[in-house]
């Protein structure tokens, strides 16, 4: 089955594959992202976010499931790669901004 994400959550896991500062160009400037019970703001704090995490792991993520819940928008992907518990389903709950996320809660 073919999910069809909203556009800023599809070009959000598809620079999940390239590099922190194409994950930030997803993000509003003052945006928020929660992550291992850390929380980054900004678009400086979200591409420093997203190159430690690509330096500590090795990963790749397939959005399996996607629903709208009062505005937020609930993307569950399987992530496999070397970090501890893999593989794993996790659960990203955005908010957009137009074309853009604003918020982003990784659990």
């Amino acid at each position: 089955m073919h999910l069809i994400l909203p556009k800023p959550i599809a070009d959000y896991f598809a620079a999940d594959t390239k590099d922190g500062a194409a994950v930030a160009k997803c993000f509003t400037p003052d945006a928020v992202v929660v992550d291992e019970r850390q929380t980054h703001t900004g678009r400086d704090a979200i591409a420093r976010w997203k190159a430690e995490s690509s330096t500590k792991y090795e990963y790749t993520s397939k959005p399996i499931a996607v629903e709208d819940n009062g505005g937020k928008v609930i993307v569950t992907a399987h992530l496999t790669g070397n970090f501890p518990g893999s593989p794993v389903d996790l659960r990203y709950a955005f908010v957009l901004a137009s074309d853009t996320i604003a918020h982003l809660e990784i659990v």
